[in-house]
This record gives C-alpha cells, structure tokens and sequence, in this order.
C-alpha cells in the first residue's frame, strides 16, 4: 500500500510518502522513502522547500506564495508514483467527526465549517484535500484524521465550559487538539517504559508553534489544556493562550476592535512573538536572551511559568505520576525548559540527569536513575500515525 500524508500546520506543511505492507503494521514508525517540507513562519510571502527523494537526492528551493497552498502542487508534482491513499491532519471536525473518516463532501463542508473556530488550520487543510484532488486525481482515497479524536474520551466536567448550558447544543464545548501527536507518544511511552498504557499516568506535552498538554490515564485523554479552539491554554509562539475574558471586552469597547481584529491580535500577534516583540520561534527567543534582550528574557519567562502552572494542573487531575512527557519541536529540543519545569517539580521526587537533559537522543528517558517520576523526550511522529489509521481504514474497506 503506497500512503501518502499530508500534515499542514500553522507556519508549515510537511508531506511523507511510504511503501507499506498490506498485513498489520509495527508500532514503531518505518522511515519515509520521500519527503518534504515547506516552512513559512519566518516570511508569509515565502516558503522554504526541501524536498529528500527515493535516491537519498535533496531538492531546495524558495517559492514565493500568495498562500500556503501555493508550495504544495509543485511538491505534489514531484511524488514518485502514484498513491493509493492520501492522509491528512485535519484540526478541527466538529461535534460530528471525531474517528478517522474518507473526506467525502459532506466531511469537506464540515471541515470548512470549522475553518472559523481553527482558523489557522482547517482552512489550508481543506485547500490541501483540494490541491490533491487537482494534481493527483479524484480517484485517490483521501482520508482524514482528525486532532480531536483522541480528546474524545474527556467527561463532560472536563469539556462542558462554565457559561449558559445552552452553549453546548451550539457546539461550543471544549474539544482539545494535538490528539494525534499525544496518541502516538502515549502508546511510545507505554513501550519505553514497558508497561501497557492502561497502568499508566502520563502528562504529555506537545510544544511546537502550538502548544498544549494532556493528562492521560487508562491510556486515554482526561484532561487537556486547549479547548475549543486552540486558542486556549498556554503561552505560544504566535497565540496569546488563556487570558481574561474580559480583556476582550475592553479592547472592543475602548480601542472599537472587530472580531477579525481579535482574531489577528490573539492568535498571531501575541504569545513569545507579542511579548518579546521579535519572533514566536523559541530558538530566536533564546538567542536574544543569551544576547542581553531583557524582553526576549521576560516572553522566555512567562512561557516557562506557564507551562510550569499547567503541568501543576493536569498533575491534581490525574493524582499521581509516572512520566512528563515531552514532544514537538520546541519540547524535543529545548533543554533549558524542561530543566526549569521540572526543578519545580522536585517536590515529587523528580531528578533530571542534566547531561542526558541537555543533549536527549530522540526517544530516551531523561530522569535520572533515582528519580521517582520518569521524563521522557518523544520524537513527534504524527505522519506514522496517520499512516497507521489510513493503512486501518482501507483494510476495513477491503
């Protein structure tokens, strides 16, 4: 079965292509024979596209975009071969689409419903399913995955939202994103630590652009720190997280801002980029940091405290610990802010092993022997998982 999938995020889209067998496949994901990866966070008008080919051969080149759609038909038109399947991230189905499902048109009309609630993404992923229709042919599969689906075992104490009941038959209910980056490393993190997942209490935190934390037990979402949309929760590179509702109304009310003018304000303007008033990159942030920028220090500040409170949070939750789970870019690779958060987590018993800490192989426990809580830094692998449920819904339909 030849799988291709698309994940699109905010700042970057990334496409894998693998040949797999028709029989059950391995939990452990089997590395892409193609590959590529378009990034635009750091200009909007223009992607950074890599391309690595079957041969081993790479591609790079800049194409300037109008949108982020743009890089993706010259990276479709250089696939080798054709599909069977084609799997895409999708952020946001609704209150209706929660398991993995062929993105048919009434899937399509719902993703495009949901484009207001995720705007960042829906939207460049229901462009994606259309630019694959374009230039691969109508005749593929295309499957779609939803971020949602894992948060779907959450009680209704954890997604029904303190405002008027009515609320909820509007849809307006707390639905949690990253599901499928959090599914793969609690089933990771289960086999690292040899125990099966429904023994276990993990807080996984995905930390990347986006960022947010769940709290699994019995293998399953309790908890999690985005809501109903991924507005919610923790600091970000662009978003502003949780905030006073109220600081909303005050903005409307005194500086007359439009809802779009809300929108753009939280979602892209705020978080390290709004407060160090450089960039939503961590590595950027850092980097000023070392250079003197009291800000960059501050944006770095608040981002640790934050995500410091929320571990606090899904912790009470839970009532105990096995392991902190970290994964996504800026969690596999800043050291610095998982030292801070787990020094104040001592109190549990929590011991890093600095030198593992500060240079992590993927996919290793970073505690040190002693200590009663285990750390581990997971490879995202959000493509294999995709892969999985594509390989699983055809197979189903055969």
């Amino acid at each position: 079965m030849r799988i291709l999938v698309l994940n699109c995020g905010s700042s970057t889209f990334k496409c894998w292509f693998r040949e797999v067998p028709d029989t059950a496949l391995p939990s452990d994901p089997l590395p892409p024979q193609w590959s590529a990866r378009a990034d635009w966070s750091r200009d909007p008008r223009q992607a950074e596209l890599k391309i690595t080919r079957t041969d081993g051969s790479t591609l790079e080149r800049s194409i300037p975009i109008g949108a982020p759609p743009d890089a993706l038909e010259p990276t479709l038109q250089d696939l080798p071969g054709q599909m069977d399947v084609v799997g895409h991230r999708v952020v946001h189905g609704g209150p209706k689409y929660r398991e993995p499902t062929l993105a048919t048109p009434e899937v399509r009309d719902a993703i495009a419903a949901e484009a207001e609630i995720a705007p960042a993404h829906n939207r460049l992923q229901l462009d994606a399913i259309r630019t694959v229709d374009r230039v691969l042919g109508t005749g593929i599969p295309q499957v779609a995955v939803f971020d949602t689906g894992f948060h779907s075992t959450l009680e209704p104490p954890a997604y029904v939202y303190p405002g008027p009941y009515a609320w909820l038959d509007r849809g307006i209910r707390r639905y949690g994103f990253h599901g499928i980056s959090v599914k793969y490393a609690t089933r990771r993190a289960s086999k690292m630590l040899n125990a099966p997942a429904e023994s276990l209490k993990l807080i996984v935190c995905h930390l990347g652009n986006g960022a947010s934390l769940t709290a699994v037990a019995g293998g399953k979402s309790v908890d999690t720190s985005m809501g109903f949309t991924p507005l919610e929760g923790i600091m970000m590179g662009t978003r502003s997280g949780s905030i006073d509702p109220g600081i909303a109304v005050h903005l409307m009310r005194h500086d007359c801002l439009t809802a779009d003018q809300l929108d753009q304000l939280l979602n892209r303007e705020s978080g390290l980029k709004g407060v160090s008033g450089l960039s939503g990159d961590v590595r950027e942030i850092l980097a000023a940091v070392d250079a003197g920028n009291e800000r960059a220090q501050l944006a770095f500040d608040i981002y640790t405290h934050r995500l410091t409170q929320a571990t606090g949070a899904m912790l009470a939750v839970l009532g105990g610990l096995d392991a902190l789970v970290y994964t996504g870019g800026v969690g596999e690779n800043c050291p610095p802010l998982r030292a801070a958060v787990c020094r104040q987590l001592g109190f549990l018993g929590l011991k890093l092993d600095d030198a593992s800490n500060a240079q992590p192989k993927l996919d290793q426990d970073i505690a040190a022997p002693a200590s009663r809580v285990r750390v581990l830094v997971i490879h995202a692998e959000e493509d294999w998982e995709i892969a999985r449920e594509c390989h699983r819904l055809l197979l189903t339909r055969a």
